[in-house]
């Protein structure tokens, strides 16, 4: 496999991956949306206490960190895109 083939099917994945975040973030979302909030309140902090302590112990650069805004930005554009196309 050429250099140039690894890098497509290495980006094929990231993709895949991406998709499939993408798709879990919209079942939870679902989820939120479809069970009252003392129910997955605990779940939602638990997720966001573990994320931000996991935070604390890595140290990430600023390209890594502009990454991450990138991504939520367009998650965030998806979703006001499907809630504008389900109205």
């Amino acid at each position: 496999m050429s250099d140039s083939n690894k890098r497509e099917h290495l980006a094929a994945k990231h993709e895949r991956n991406r998709e499939q975040r993408i798709k879990r973030i919209k079942r939870w979302v679902e989820y939120l949306r479809s069970e009252p909030a003392e129910k997955w309140g605990p779940q939602q902090n638990a997720v966001v206490d573990g994320q931000l302590e996991a935070a604390q112990h890595v140290q990430t650069s600023v390209s890594h960190q502009q990454h991450v805004t990138d991504v939520a930005i367009e998650i965030r554009e998806a979703n006001k895109k499907s809630d504008t196309d389900a109205e």
